[in-house]
């Protein structure tokens, strides 16, 4: 899954669903289940999430709705093995990027 978002300290909520492709009560809903979620929030209540909280979401998202895993599966495999899942995670999205790259490359000539 390519996660299309621009550069920037912080990304609202609605920002981050139209991103991944949900609903926002889906994402309010995984900060609530899983711990490695910790949105700031303004004086409004708004959530801001940061870069690294948009990494959690993808790894979330790629466990649960690209590898089929139930919510306990994913929590249990992020804390025993977050470390392996991430690195496994990040390659699987530079060969999906150079995939991508290949096939446009492809399609040109």
């Amino acid at each position: 899954m390519q996660v299309e978002l621009p550069e920037k300290l912080y990304y609202g909520i609605g920002e981050v669903a139209r991103a991944f492709d949900v609903n926002t009560s889906l994402i309010r809903f995984w900060e609530k289940e899983f711990d490695v979620l910790k949105p700031k929030k303004n004086a409004k209540g708004n959530r801001k999430f940061t870069p690294q909280d948009i990494t959690n979401l993808k790894l979330i998202f790629h466990l649960v709705k690209e590898r089929g895993f139930t919510l306990e599966g994913a929590k249990i495999h992020l804390k025993e093995n977050k470390r392996k899942t991430l690195s496994n995670f990040e390659l699987i999205q530079k060969l999906e990027r150079v995939k991508t790259e290949l096939t446009r490359i492809k399609d040109q000539l």
